[in-house]
């Protein structure tokens, strides 16, 4: 039983050598501690926290979780006599209770017109996985840098969760998902949705993109447009987390304009030689397919399956996002790629290329716009919490009006998406590309540009703790620095902005007028 102790009693351990201290309800001996403190012995001698109960002076400078390392526990002594214990660690998968930290759809009270019980539980279980599977890897690979851990593939594969990552369709037909809780039929995108945004939970950018960027946007071609044998091939390999795929399109010399690729396939007996190379490729230190756009003799282009092997070689560029993503610059030394890995006709591989690009650009906003809402509760947990001129740092008008602009804006993007992906349970293919390429494109710039203005509000909200890679702003530093990768990867806000419009003016009727 824990030993309780009255303020008194704590109040006479108050030098060094002789330290205590309550945080939260619980009784710290720091005595030997102090002198190891990061933050230097004076600040723990303060006269509001020797012996005192000093928890809000704790939160002011510490994050709930350090109160759950083994190293921290130890030094609990005891509790504090008439104190109760407010702040606990959340439990895997629950909801946060802080307002617009959970979308509406998740928000106690509130109601959707998109959502059935089969998504919930989907979100339950999969925040779960995130939180017990995902976190802790991911916490771990952003750090060293190495690749994700293959034990996190293999248990992605068991519960099919890089096949659910790739929409619905027949490819799931069969497959037991997240063991059973939620059937093939049933899946939709909303379900799609809901998976991109709790990966956004992990705070780690270059490791999300580690644990399946690159097949993402590489395995669709294969799976729409390879030959049945190398795409059943794939798909199991992929699917049961066994190999990773790469997306092989943007060069030095050619990023949106897919026209300049000059990657080059040669055509010989039996299948292609493949010279050139290709760079900002997301995976491609550890893909094991790549799935290449070069151009032809013919001046076309094509679109192959290269496996790694002889004439392949990768390497490591430096980014500001930790090398757990593997993004790299490829290169194809006179490689030789059998006819069969050809994906679509030859010279048409301009139509394999733009296939997937809308439901990558849809995935992405899935992320960015679940990334920005983990960040707009980061803030207003922070301006409850920090205190300035001896009041919260929300009573702070200027802090308000920044905070209403970041809800704003994550609420009005999703919206948009929620809106969007309800229209794509409802298309075909044909329809979607008709009809939503300009939206999904106008969705992303805004997504990102806005999910811009709210990383940079985020840090003069927390000052240097915001750009302070450890401690209380350790989450928005890595925000801040890491959110232009989204602005960028699928087609840049510019390029993407001008689609949006070109397509909308396609479409004006030739008797509009003022």
């Amino acid at each position: 039983m824990s030993k309780v102790f009255t303020r008194e009693e704590v109040a006479q351990h108050k030098k060094e050598g002789d330290l205590w201290i309550v945080v939260d309800s619980n009784v710290y001996n720091l005595s030997k501690f102090a002198a190891m403190h990061p933050g230097g012995l004076s600040v723990l001698l303060d006269e509001d926290v020797a012996g005192k109960d000093a928890t809000e002076t704790f939160f002011g400078l510490h994050r709930t979780e350090v109160l759950s390392k083994p190293q921290f526990k130890r030094l609990i002594i005891g509790t504090l006599e008439g104190a109760q214990q407010q702040f606990l660690e959340p439990a895997p998968g629950s909801l946060s209770q802080v307002p617009y930290a959970e979308p509406t759809w998740l928000s106690k009270g509130y109601y959707s017109p998109y959502y059935k019980p089969h998504h919930r539980v989907l979100q339950t279980e999969f925040r779960k996985f995130v939180d017990e599977v995902l976190i802790p890897d991911g916490r771990a690979r952003e750090e060293d840098g190495k690749r994700p851990s293959p034990s996190v593939f293999l248990e992605m594969g068991r519960l099919n969760i890089m096949a659910m990552r790739l929409g619905p369709g027949p490819h799931l037909k069969g497959l037991e998902l997240m063991g059973g809780i939620i059937k093939p039929e049933e899946f939709d995108y909303f379900h799609e949705l809901i998976m991109g945004q709790e990966s956004a939970r992990l705070h780690a950018r270059g490791y999300l993109d580690g644990i399946g960027g690159g097949t993402f946007i590489g395995l669709p071609p294969i799976m729409n447009f390879g030959k049945p044998a190398l795409r059943e091939k794939i798909m199991k390999e992929v699917f049961e987390g066994k190999k990773l795929c790469a997306l092989g399109i943007t060069e030095a010399f050619a990023g949106s304009d897919v026209a300049g690729l000059r990657c080059f396939a040669k055509r010989v007996e039996n299948g292609w030689i493949v010279t050139g190379t290709k760079k900002w490729i997301t995976n491609a230190t550890f893909a094991d397919y790549f799935t290449i756009g070069c151009r032809t003799e013919q001046g076309g282009l094509v679109v192959l399956c290269v496996e790694r092997g002889p004439g392949v070689e990768t390497k490591p560029i430096k980014t500001s996002y930790s090398t757990a993503a593997g993004t790299g610059y490829i290169t194809f030394e006179d490689v030789f790629v059998p006819y069969e890995n050809t994906l679509g006709t030859e010279n048409k591989g301009l139509q394999v290329i733009l296939s997937n690009f809308n439901h990558e650009r849809w995935g992405m906003c899935t992320v960015s716009i679940g990334a920005q809402r983990i960040v707009v509760e980061e803030c207003l947990k922070w301006v409850n919490q920090r205190k300035v001129f001896g009041k919260p740092l929300h009573s702070q008008a200027v802090i308000r009006n920044k905070l209403a602009a970041m809800i704003s804006r994550v609420e009005s993007a999703q919206s948009w998406l929620e809106n969007i992906t309800f229209q794509m349970n409802h298309m075909k293919y044909g329809q979607q590309a008709e009809l939503l390429a300009g939206p999904i494109a106008l969705l992303k710039q805004y997504a990102t540009s806005t999910a811009q203005e709210t990383a940079r509000d985020a840090v003069q909200i927390f000052g240097g703790r915001g750009i302070t890679k450890t401690g209380m702003g350790r989450f928005i530093e890595h925000y801040h620095r890491t959110v232009p990768f989204d602005a960028v990867l699928g087609g840049a806000e510019d390029v993407l902005g001008d689609l949006g419009v070109r397509q909308a003016l396609k479409k004006m009727p030739k008797d509009a007028r003022l």
